[in-house]
């Protein structure tokens, strides 16, 4: 079990918005996602992927910040979808944030639903992807968010600027994988292959012709916007033979620092400078999977793409291959989220919570179910659960938003313990199996502080860093360990928050927040169109 304090502010902040409580009343942007079944071969065999518009990844939406776009979302595919814009706050108009039976029920196929989608101080790398089931798996894209029209970054403008989304892939259809895994109980089978947009690169058969490569001149700097779209791990990266300059982390700037390697989370991302510096040549580019328990199944091979410079030269034969850490080096994980820090200059300064009001303690665990005559693939005939608090979610028959703008009853409880019930050694050796990297819908928060063992209310919070902690929407819960994070409860409605590794979410390592209406902050109402229950 992991621990995870997390301290919440409850102060409402006024927010004023163009069109109060009118939807689709500008010419704002306006872009159409068809999603549909593609087949596509990967891997040696060829299946059909639910897509976007038939592109895998998906379309990449470039905005400003504080733009408003309109985007039309058409189901033609086989199954239920939803679509969330992970990381965007979409102040007061939670009917648009999309996590399924959350803010609105799924759409059908043969269904649409138009969703209104707001920035506000977002600045970096965002990214949009399904949510429902599993099906992010292959349904997602990245988000660039510009700075303000005539403002600039807070670094020299690089030469030029690439999406980098790393995935899964399964030769079996996701959808029945998700089944399977939900009727039997156990653990799903792990994945055939990472990916590095979209190809799994020279290292797996069948593969190595549709291996991505990256361009570069010699002497230029290049900006990496890095987005893990993994469904059920964290990951490793790095350049053979090229340092990396961490500048941004969750459409947030940092304070830039350097490094051999990254470690990213599942809906996490991370903006990279690199400079091409090196011997002119083709160097691997590589990701692998990060497992910080012992005796986890996982996925163990490597993705890679190439970094090749432009102009004449003599290439070695076979490119060099980065040092990547090892599979369970929870050091090398927890060190390189630990020197996050937020830029905090003038132009992009903090606001760290200061005065808490409400303070709230969450332990995170997976659980076992007993199963009818031991009938299920989990631990000795059990099925696998996953609980905040001792507490594992279920989906409801109708949204929680709609339940809750229209009070509707029966639908959720709003006794949600914000203290364990039970009080043990939640870092035990023989409890703890992952990190768990949780994401907040409709806030960024700050990590205030983290550390590994169990957390020491007395001596812990002495070590917060107040004065330039990361702002973030996913950060992993380390192993044998808890993090501190702290934010304003400024954006009425309903948001969830959830383990991002997909497994947990549907085993229920998830929970709702309802921040109720405030003094000049109110949810802004329904928009036509709604998906039916």
């Amino acid at each position: 079990m992991l621990a995870m304090k997390i301290l919440i502010s409850l102060q409402l902040l006024g927010l004023t918005l163009l069109c109060v409580g009118i939807f689709h009343c500008q010419a704002w942007p306006r872009y159409t996602f068809v999603v549909e079944e593609t087949p596509y071969r990967r891997l040696c065999s060829t299946k059909n992927i639910l897509t976007v518009n038939g592109q895998f990844p998906g379309p990449t939406l470039y905005v400003h910040k504080g733009d408003t776009i309109i985007v039309d979302v058409y189901n033609k595919g086989n199954r239920n979808i939803t679509i969330h814009w992970h990381g965007v706050k979409q102040p007061r108009n939670p009917w648009s944030d999309g996590p399924d039976y959350i803010t609105q029920c799924p759409i059908q196929p043969g269904g649409s639903f138009t969703q209104t989608i707001i920035f506000s101080s977002e600045e970096g790398t965002l990214w949009w992807h399904a949510h429902s089931e599993w099906d992010r798996a292959t349904v997602h894209g990245a988000i660039v968010i510009y700075p303000n029209k005539g403002a600039t970054y807070p670094f020299p403008k690089p030469h030029a600027e690439f999406p980098i989304i790393l995935g899964e892939w399964w030769k079996e259809d996701i959808g029945q994988l998700y089944n399977e895994t939900i009727q039997n109980g156990g653990d799903p089978n792990i994945s055939n292959a990472f990916l590095i947009n979209g190809q799994p690169g020279d290292l797996y058969p069948c593969s190595k012709p549709d291996t991505f490569k990256l361009m570069v001149d010699y002497g230029k700097t290049y900006l990496l916007r890095l987005i893990n779209s993994a469904v059920q791990e964290i990951l490793f990266f790095s350049i053979a033979n090229h340092k990396v300059t961490v500048v941004g982390s969750d459409a947030s700037y940092t304070k830039p620092f350097s490094s051999d390697y990254v470690t990213i989370s599942p809906g996490q991302t991370i903006d990279l400078l690199f400079t091409a510096d090196q011997t002119p040549n083709h160097y691997y580019i590589a990701a692998k999977a990060y497992v910080g328990g012992a005796g986890i199944v996982y996925d163990n091979t490597t993705t890679t793409a190439i970094l090749q410079y432009n102009g004449n030269y003599t290439s070695t034969s076979t490119p060099s291959f980065p040092k990547l850490p090892s599979h369970n080096d929870t050091k090398a994980s927890v060190h390189f989220t630990g020197s996050l820090r937020s830029l905090a200059d003038k132009n992009h300064p903090v606001d760290v919570p200061r005065k808490i009001t409400t303070s709230l303690f969450y332990t995170l665990s997976i659980n076992t179910l007993p199963c009818l005559k031991h009938s299920c693939a989990g631990p000795n005939g059990t099925r696998l659960a996953a609980s905040v608090n001792n507490i594992s979610f279920v989906d409801p028959s109708i949204d929680i938003l709609q339940a809750y703008y229209y009070h509707v009853n029966g639908v959720f409880g709003t006794r949600f313990p914000n203290f364990p019930p039970l009080l043990f050694n939640f870092t035990a050796q023989d409890l703890p199996l992952d990190d768990h990297p949780m994401h907040l819908h409709g806030f960024s928060f700050y990590v205030v502080g983290w550390g590994l063992g169990n957390f020491d209310e007395d001596k812990d919070p002495l070590t917060y860093n107040l004065v330039d902690p990361p702002l973030q929407n996913t950060i992993a819960v380390p192993v044998n360990g808890w993090t501190t994070i702290r934010f304003k409860a400024d954006n009425p409605g309903v948001w969830f928050m959830h383990c991002h590794l997909d497994r947990h979410m549907s085993w229920g390592m998830d929970m709702t927040f309802i921040v109720k209406n405030g003094k000049g902050a109110k949810i802004l109402p329904p928009p036509p169109g709604m998906p039916p229950c």
